[in-house]
């Protein structure tokens, strides 16, 4: 494959001999040391063959004498493609402007791609580049990468760490999300462990302090379940920190009403398309006025980046299309009502629960009332319901006296 890319830039000519003894070409190409490929007999005085421009050149003179007929079948490569271009400047001068545009724009960054973040939005670390130096149609070259890192952890505190790799026209940006430390317990603060919520208790495990219930025990909201004072049965009692954790089984009701007939779009088959292009961070519109003051309509918009061999293109094409639709009241499917409901309870539910433990089961019932369907979600969820008050005494609010 190398020597067929090599042919080709070089130039090549396939020719076709005839002669009374053709084995005297092919002497004579061995003598004058004249490289050839792709030998085909036509006939027993009559073969084709390719073999370089320069040696094409001695061949030809050096062959005057042997009474053979040499002929061109073809001329290949890309010297033989440019030269049909001789008498077309301005093309020859556009392929030339182009190919060094393209060349000159590959040390410019045009594409960004982060990877790494779960908690941080992208547009905010793209954002936070731009603002120091950062951007599409940077140089990147002369991109720091120290200095962006520092600046761009101070911009955004929740990363830990960031890189900025330039390949080409593609800017990566890889970054590490900080993980937050957890809370100190203060064990010089006396506090007391109560009820979060209701539930029946399985488990109480303490790391100090007096439990205040057993397991099996049902507890309301706001119950002592762990005391921070400690009776020491011979000096009084002692005032300490109530730590521990207290399971439950507990249980959650959740409702919520939705009108049976609610208003709905309905399409009117009216569209309205424009085009634009964006160079860098530039934008040309090929329409008159983007902003539509009449009527109910969805806003589309599709980005299609331009590439050339892989190398991305400093242009994107922008198309935005109006959907024009009319709110029609229509009347809602119970069932469907019902589902969708309890997707959105269950999805709330466990943003209550997941944070201190698990849901167990749920049940999802509904009823009518006139207009109205009353989506009930009930859920049996096993939790930490401890919860640390401080104990406010004579003691803690003067510790002098």
């Amino acid at each position: 494959m190398l020597t067929g890319i090599i042919h080709a830039v070089q130039g090549q000519v396939r020719i076709r001999a005839e002669c009374a003894f053709p084995e005297r070409v092919l002497n004579l190409c061995g003598a004058r040391d004249l490289a050839f490929w792709d030998l085909k007999w036509e006939s027993p005085t009559a073969f084709t063959c390719r073999i370089s421009r320069r040696d094409w050149r001695i061949l030809r003179e050096t062959g005057q004498h042997l009474d053979c007929t040499f002929s061109v079948v073809g001329l290949e490569g890309i010297p033989y493609f440019l030269f049909r271009f001789r008498h077309r400047q301005a093309l020859v001068t556009g392929l030339f402007v182009c190919a060094l545009g393209l060349f000159l724009s590959s040390f410019f960054v045009w594409d960004f791609s982060v990877e790494g973040n779960v908690n941080v939005p992208t547009e905010k670390i793209l954002r936070a580049l731009e603002e120091n130096g950062v951007s599409r149609g940077v140089f990147g070259l002369t991109l720091n990468g120290e200095d962006i890192r520092n600046h761009v952890l101070l911009d955004i505190p929740e990363l830990s760490w960031i890189s900025v790799n330039v390949s080409g026209c593609r800017a990566s940006v890889s970054v590490r999300e900080r993980i937050p430390a957890p809370e100190l317990i203060d064990k010089r603060v006396p506090t007391n462990i109560v009820a979060r919520r209701a539930g029946l208790v399985r488990s109480v495990q303490t790391m100090g302090g007096v439990a205040c219930v057993l397991p099996g025990t049902a507890v309301t909201e706001g119950q002592l379940l762990i005391s921070g004072v400690e009776d020491t049965g011979t000096f009084g009692a002692r005032v300490l920190a109530g730590l521990g954790t207290v399971q439950a089984r507990t249980w959650y009701t959740l409702r919520t009403t939705v009108p049976l007939t609610a208003p709905q779009k309905q399409f009117t088959g009216q569209e309205k398309t424009g085009f634009s292009l964006v160079f860098g961070t530039r934008r040309i519109k090929f329409f008159s006025n983007s902003s539509i003051t009449q009527g109910n309509y969805d806003k589309i918009t599709d980005r299609f980046p331009l590439s050339l061999f892989g190398i991305p293109l400093p242009l994107t094409i922008v198309r935005e299309r109006w959907r024009f639709y009319e709110i029609i009241p229509t009347a809602q499917n119970s069932a469907q009502i019902e589902k969708t409901m309890e997707a959105v309870l269950t999805e709330q539910l466990h943003h209550m629960v997941d944070p201190f433990g698990s849901v167990r089961s749920t049940l999802c019932s509904s009823r009518q009332k006139g207009d109205n369907l009353i989506v009930t979600l009930s859920a049996e969820c096993e939790e930490q319901i401890g919860l640390s008050i401080p104990i406010y005494s004579d003691h803690t609010d003067n510790p002098g006296s």
